[in-house]
Order: structure tokens, then C-alpha cells, then sequence
């Protein structure tokens, strides 16, 4: 008989504004398997391991590890009973080297109370070892790649005795490459005797990687099954409560007038890094170029600058015909430019004003809404209404903040807005990371959509290399701030060999990458 490693009996969470997140939730998971826990943006899965991790309270409910019955109130409580766990978003300092990362909040000291550099190494390196990790403990964080610091945050939690790890979305940053590399790292954990909680939207990585999965919507318990008694269309079902066909229909593009254009951009910043080097692309009404990278390669760059928040000073940008160098971030959107960023709370949405408010933003002193000086509140509200149903934005009220929002519902609130002011062209950066599969079909459908119906010329950056190869017409691919690579169709290219030149392990000639400018 099968020994639990967790169990989560009857949770229940209500926040201080009513809305209840856990509606008396079990949750159970076996010693040494990859458990997936599903849901859409909303549906209860994050708060539940916040509670886990002592990061929220629960009114109603009972933890038990392995067996007893524990209180975590707090992350020092969760780490003293074993369970470790991996944010989206890395805790590291970027400065300090892996091993100081590794040991800290719990130096280790010589005489006089010094740091003990050589123990802190010697920490490191014996669990790197133990869980086939390798890594330098004296490299600094900010200059190795995604997925060693992904290995570092795994190695932090293990020298602190975690046996249960919470992973959340673990490859939304990596690529093929370096996903196969942290599975086999996970499958030598659970061979090892730990239990790992996989957060995933990624369902392909599910029935690869894991042995049951646990959907949740809406709060509640949907269901518990087998990985290998079930498929991603089944899980895409339990998830949203109705079948998803999870193949994009579109096609083949019509080329139109050029919509943008960057030639011979080079961007470097105040402190003297050059982020960009010689950039040069274009993109036609009508089609979606994709730009493939790792993080930090120089991809949000070109995106801060098709949207007019950074300036650039090397070279040349032209929309919709004009160079936009000196324009403002209001001309840059009057000249037909919308824009998702990759930070949905920093540049998406004002998280104090209403959802409604953030959903009018770009038109708050364009006709229908104005007339004249004077906003039309009625107006206002027809058209909120209508964007809140038509991209399922779950809400109790338009007039409650974005702060109310899950972090799902709210990248749909941004979408809404910038898919819907007629834009003549869209740069979308990591459009669907951290979002559900139905959110996020919806989002694909929707740039093919603009693209195809309403001649948009879509730019799509994105680290999810599925979603490149589904959505995009065209691909360039970009390492250490160049164009290392351009792909005219997305027949010639797939996952694996998107990879390789995100590593740098490949690298097109000058004469093909030039052909990214035609």
C-alpha cells in the first residue's frame, strides 16, 4: 500500500473581500511521485500551496505530512517539515555566487563569525553531486543561463532539507534543451525518495513528466487520475468543463503593406551594455513574426522600443510608414500600435483603478466614450461589459480594481483592451505565461485572428516554443542581443532546432539572417 507523503484534508480559503479561493479542497499526494496539480488562472491551485508553503492562512481545514498533523503558519514552518518550494519567478540575488545564494539566511561561519566561503562551497557541491546538478559555486547568478539558476533554486531548497518540492511552472523560461535536462533531474529526485508537485500548463510536459495529476477549478476538487489512464485533451476538459480543440486552424498569410520595420538597431544602456546589435526585421499587415529567445537576450528590448518606453538612438524604426524615433508613447499608439507587455501589473494594468477603467485606458478621450470634454459613463460601461464577456474576464464587478483579478483574468483584461482599438499593429511579449489552456487558445485564436481578418501585423516573443510554432508565420531567432538565425517558414524549424540557436550552439550565416529584411 502506497504511503502519502502530503495530505490536504477540507481546506478552505475566504479573503478578507468574501471571494473564497479553496471551497474545502483534498489534496493528497503519494511518497516519491511527480504530481501535476491543474486548474485554470483562478481555480484555487496557488493559494492551496501557498498554504503549504505558510505564505496564507486557511479558516477551515488540516495538513498532514507524512502521516502527522503539522501547523505551518509561516515559510520557516513549512521548511522545518520538509517541503521546499520554487517560485515562477527566482529568488536569487543576482550579484552573489551561487553558493552564497545557496547558504543564504543560513551562512555558515569560521572563527570570529566570519562567512566560510569554502564551507558554503562545499554545501553546494554536495548536493549538487548527490542530485546530479553540476553547477560553479563561484559563478555569479547574473551570469549564468535560465536553467542552471532554475538548478540552483532546486539545490537551495534540498540543502534546507526539503523532501517535498512545490515546482511552479518550472519550464516557462526554458527551452527544449534545457527542459529535458530538469526532468531527468526531477525523475533522480523522485528515484531518490522525494515528492515533487509539478504546476504545469503545460500539458504535453505533463504526460511526460508526471504520474497523477489533480485538476481543481473554480476552488474546488474536479478530479484526481493516472497520467497514463488519461490524455492533455481529457485534462483540458476537466480543467475548463468543456472540450478545447487545442490545434490552431489558420491560413496561409496574405502579405500586405509593412507595418514595422527595425533596421540596423543598436541599443546600449546608460551603464554601457549593449543589449541590442545591429537589429534588423520587418513585419507585413497580415502575418505574425515570431521572435524565439532565452530570457535576457535582448528580446524585451526590441519590445520596449516598438512601444515607444525605451529610446533608442542607433538606427531606425519605422511604423505604419513613419520613423517614430522621437515619438511619444501616445504618438506611437495613434499611429496604430498596441502593445502587451511581459510585466502585466508594472505596464498592463493600473492594479488601484477599476477593471473597467483599465479596460477604456487607450480610449478614455476617443469617440464613443467621449464627446467632446466629457466621458459618457454609459458608454463606458456598454463597452466593459461587452469585452468582459467576450474574453471571459471572471469578475464579481467591473468597478472592482485589477488587484482583484487572478493573475489570468487579469493578462485577459490587457489583452481585451490592446486586441480591441483597432490596432494596425501588435507586439506581444509572453502572451500566455502562467495562463490556463483555454486563455490561452483563446489569446492564439485571437492574433491569428487579427492577423488574418483584420490585417494586423503581429510581432509574438514568447519563451513557449509550442506556442511560436502554432501561431507565427515567420521566426527570427535572437542570441546575446543579435539575430542569430531567421526562419521564412515555420515548416523549416522545430523545437529542438529553435534551441539550439537559442543556446548559441548554432548560428546562421550573415547573408540568411539578413533575409529576415525583405
Amino acid at each position: 500500500m502506497s504511503e502519502k507523503a502530503l495530505e490536504m484534508k477540507k481546506i478552505v480559503k475566504v479573503y478578507p473581500n468574501g471571494f473564497v479561493a479553496n471551497k474545502g479542497i483534498d489534496f493528497s499526494v503519494e511518497k516519491g511521485e511527480i504530481h501535476a496539480l491543474l486548474g485554470e488562472n483562478g481555480a484555487g491551485k496557488t493559494t492551496l500551496m501557498s498554504i503549504l508553503f505558510g505564505l496564507e492562512t486557511h479558516e477551515e481545514g488540516e495538513i498532514f505530512i507524512n502521516g502527522e498533523k503539522v501547523e505551518i503558519h509561516n515559510p520557516l514552518d513549512a521548511i522545518k517539515n520538509g517541503i521546499g518550494m520554487v517560485h515562477q519567478h527566482f529568488k536569487l540575488v543576482e550579484s552573489l555566487t551561487i553558493a552564497e545564494n545557496v547558504v543564504l539566511g543560513m551562512e555558515p561561519k569560521k572563527g570570529m563569525g566570519v562567512f566560510s566561503m569554502e564551507e558554503a562551497v562545499r554545501i553546494t557541491m554536495e548536493t549538487a553531486e548527490k542530485y546530479n546538478m553540476p553547477v560553479d559555486p563561484y559563478a555569479a547568478i547574473e551570469s549564468v543561463s535560465v536553467g542552471v539558476r532554475q538548478q540552483v533554486e532546486i539545490i537551495k531548497i534540498l540543502v534546507r532539507g526539503a523532501k517535498i518540492l512545490v515546482l511552479d511552472e518550472p519550464t516557462a523560461v526554458l527551452t527544449p534543451q534545457e527542459t529535458q535536462r530538469l526532468f531527468k533531474e526531477l525523475k533522480h529526485l523522485k528515484e531518490a525518495g522525494n515528492t515533487i508537485i509539478f504546476i504545469s500548463h503545460k500539458l504535453n510536459e505533463v504526460e511526460e513528466i508526471c504520474d497523477t495529476f489533480t485538476v481543481l477549478r473554480r476552488g474546488e476538487l474536479i478530479g484526481v487520475k493516472k497520467v497514463s489512464e488519461s490524455s492533455a485533451n481529457e485534462m483540458s476538459a476537466m480543467m475548463i468543463g468543456h472540450n478545447v480543440d487545442l490545434i490552431i486552424q489558420r491560413e496561409e498569410p496574405v502579405l500586405q503593406q509593412e507595418m514595422i520595420r527595425m533596421e540596423h538597431v543598436t541599443y546600449t544602456t546608460i551603464f554601457g551594455k549593449k543589449k541590442l546589435d545591429d537589429i534588423s526585421f520587418n513585419v507585413h499587415a497580415g502575418e505574425v513574426m515570431g521572435i524565439a529567445a532565452i530570457e535576457g537576450n535582448g528580446q524585451n528590448e526590441i519590445a520596449d522600443i516598438l512601444s515607444g518606453l525605451t529610446k533608442y538612438k542607433e538606427g531606425s524604426v519605422v511604423i505604419n510608414g513613419k520613423e517614430v524615433k522621437e515619438h511619444s508613447i501616445r504618438e506611437m499608439r495613434e499611429a496604430g500600435m498596441a502593445y502587451v507587455s511581459n510585466d502585466r501589473y508594472k505596464f498592463g494594468c493600473a492594479q488601484g483603478s477599476s477593471i473597467r477603467d483599465n479596460l477604456l485606458a487607450d480610449r478614455y478621450f476617443k469617440t464613443p466614450v467621449a464627446k467632446g470634454f466629457i466621458v459618457q459613463a454609459s458608454e463606458m460601461n456598454k463597452i466593459a461589459d461587452k469585452l468582459i464577456e467576450e474574453y471571459d474576464i471572471r469578475c464579481d464587478s467591473k468597478y472592482n480594481n485589477a488587484k482583484s483579478l487572478s493573475g489570468g483574468n487579469a493578462q485577459k483584461l490587457i489583452v481585451a483592451r490592446e486586441f480591441t482599438n483597432h490596432p494596425k499593429a501588435i507586439i506581444v511579449n509572453q502572451p500566455t505565461r502562467g495562463i490556463d489552456v483555454g486563455s490561452a487558445q483563446m489569446i492564439r485564436e485571437k492574433l491569428v485572428e487579427l492577423s488574418r481578418t483584420a490585417g494586423v501585423a503581429v510581432l509574438l516573443i514568447s519563451a513557449d516554443l509550442t506556442e511560436l510554432l502554432e501561431v507565427s508565420d515567420k521566426i527570427v531567432v535572437m542570441h546575446s542581443g543579435e539575430i542569430v538565425a531567421y526562419f521564412p517558414s515555420i515548416n523549416d524549424v522545430d523545437e529542438f532546432k529553435l534551441g539550439e540557436y537559442m543556446l548559441g550552439a548554432k548560428k546562421q550565416t550573415p547573408e540568411e539572417v539578413r533575409c529576415a529584411v525583405h
